[in-house]
């Protein structure tokens, strides 16, 4: 590769097609690649990495605190779950709907593990997620409170495609935090859908 078309290819930010494409123009080469398609292998190895990269970064942002996923989910261990109805939700149809999903079930009977996969799958296919601890999010409310950022607050995670919120359960809560939090779920009602495991 030649300086100026390094400089090019880092310039428009084709990082991909700059780190493979000595690499690919040495396999052409030796096919006989036509033109044409030589390019489109190299367009299309750049957007591959694009979109690994934008799925990385949901996945990031959505902040699971595990790698769960549907496929690693211990279904026979797990007697009390019924893993036709969990692949049915996996198909994802309830987020267009904004149908909400709600796990209810003792300590260690992997509701959080559903709730990760099916958010996982989600975000795989697009969709911005967001995982979080019901204490984190009611003490991320009453702080809101503090600083007057509770509209801020309130609007982020309305927009949010599928919010997941983990042990909604036995809380201290305030009656401001419970407030905000039925202000968000009016909010999300019927626009955008809500995932919510509670042992209660």
């Amino acid at each position: 590769m030649t300086e100026e078309l390094e400089q090019l290819l880092e310039n428009l930010k084709l990082r991909a097609i700059a780190a493979r494409f000595d690499e690919m123009l040495a396999a052409a080469e030796a096919a006989g690649t036509p033109t044409e398609t030589f390019l489109t292998q190299l367009l299309r190895a750049e957007w591959a990495a694009r979109q690994e990269e934008t799925l990385r970064r949901r996945i990031r942002r959505a902040r699971f605190p595990e790698e769960w996923t549907l496929e690693s989910f211990p279904f026979k261990l797990q007697k009390g779950v019924k893993e036709r109805q969990i692949r049915t939700f996996a198909e994802l149809a309830f987020i267009p709907k904004a149908e909400n999903i709600v796990f209810i079930g003792e300590t260690g009977v992997g509701k959080t593990g559903l709730m990760i996969g099916l958010a996982r799958k989600a975000v795989q296919n697009g969709y911005r997620a967001l995982f979080i601890k019901a204490q984190d999010l009611f003490d991320e409310m009453y702080a809101s409170l503090a600083d007057r950022s509770t509209r801020r607050l309130l609007r982020t995670l309305a927009r949010v495609d599928l919010l997941a919120i983990d042990e909604l359960g036995y809380l201290n809560v305030k009656t401001e935090q419970t407030n905000i939090f039925f202000k968000l779920m009016e909010e999300r009602h019927r626009r955008k859908p809500t995932l919510i495991s509670t042992n209660l």
